[in-house]
């Protein structure tokens, strides 16, 4: 009992000093780990976007070629709508997930 007397005590401690001092989780600097991570995801959400703009136009061609060259066949006229369908929808949402993501480090900055 007494030791959870303290622990809460500490934890409030700890969180009054969070709410009066807002840098105060940065006050010796930012770890060099974290940073060096953060880069790292920065860099690796750089390239899937420079890599998801030609992936996405390969894939919409060849959808559109298949639609093209079927010859009467429905499935592959089927086949070509879903794929253009499915590329634009995954290409759209790759974009959207970049907005949302650079909207809250805008905010969190």
């Amino acid at each position: 009992m007494k030791y959870k007397k303290i622990f809460i005590s500490f934890i409030f401690l700890i969180f009054l000093l969070y709410i009066a001092y807002p840098n105060f989780s940065y006050a010796w600097g930012e770890p060099e780990i974290i940073s060096k991570i953060q880069s790292a995801f920065e860099k690796i959400e750089e390239w899937l976007l420079k890599i998801a703009t030609p992936a996405a136009a390969v894939a919409v061609g060849t959808g559109i070629f298949m639609k093209k060259f079927s010859f009467g066949d429905e499935e592959k006229i089927r086949t070509g709508k879903k794929i253009v369908r499915n590329t634009l929808f995954s290409y759209g949402f790759i974009l959207a997930i970049d907005l949302i993501l650079s909207a809250i480090k805008s905010l969190i900055s």
